[in-house]
């Protein structure tokens, strides 16, 4: 099992590690900073440094139970195994995915109840399909999405027992994707305070403290993708 350090502290850029395998399709650590891809969101890139030796991670990805790989770039060397190093991820891109997943987040708030058929985060351009047969106003979700963000909203993580979701099944927006169960308890992102927060649901990405962080957004477009299906891109303003 690799330590997800980054459910705890999505701003932390750099940590030590033990390197537990090392072979061409990836090199797995006791723990790590770097996010593995899931839920849309890309995996992490940065530098894997040991003493002697430096490798390039041009990707991560879910390896086998609940280990993640570190993908090296073409031409990089493995560290050896049992190795001491120190993980450091590219900050710029994680940080533009951290503000385009949490303004996804608030798109979900601006149409509430409805369901989410897919999704993807880019830092320069991300996009959730919604369970809609006709399209909402493009100007209205663009003015309410940035009137969110100005609001300057605190955001937090818990830990609650997986068995909320049997109480409480619509905290999942998501109908391609469901939150992974199995290990008994399951991280909830919260988006404001007191009982009606702003946004509150299942999730295992990274987010900015506070919505004032994301910087203005606009609505690309919006389009038809099938009877039910309305996709909505945003894009930093």
């Amino acid at each position: 099992m690799t330590e997800r350090l980054f459910l705890e502290d999505s701003y932390q850029r750099s940590a030590t590690a033990r390197v537990v395998s090392a072979a061409p399709e990836g090199v797995v650590l006791d723990r790590t900073v770097f996010y593995a891809r899931s839920g849309g969101q890309p995996g992490d890139t940065g530098t894997l440094r040991w003493d002697g030796g430096e490798m390039r991670v041009a990707e991560t990805i879910k390896g086998e139970g609940e280990a993640i790989l570190h993908v090296p770039a073409e031409g990089s060397t493995l560290p050896p195994t049992g190795a001491d190093i120190t993980g450091e991820i590219d900050w710029a891109p994680r940080h533009a995915l951290m503000r385009m997943h949490t303004a996804m987040h608030l798109m979900c708030a601006v149409l509430p109840g409805i369901a989410v058929t897919g999704g993807a985060v880019g830092g320069d351009r991300s996009r959730l399909d919604f369970n809609l047969p006709e399209a909402p106003d493009k100007a209205a979700i663009e003015a309410a999405l940035n009137a969110l963000i100005a609001e300057d909203h605190p955001i937090a993580h818990e830990w609650v027992e997986e068995s909320v979701l049997d109480t409480n099944p619509t905290l999942v927006r998501t109908l391609s994707v469901q939150p992974p169960r199995g290990t008994g308890r399951l991280r909830l992102v919260r988006i404001g305070t007191g009982e009606t927060p702003v946004d509150l649901q299942p999730c295992g990405g990274t987010h900015v403290a506070r919505t004032g962080e994301i910087g203005r957004v606009a609505v690309q477009k919006i389009e038809n993708k099938g009877k039910q299906n309305r996709r909505i891109v945003i894009v930093p303003a």
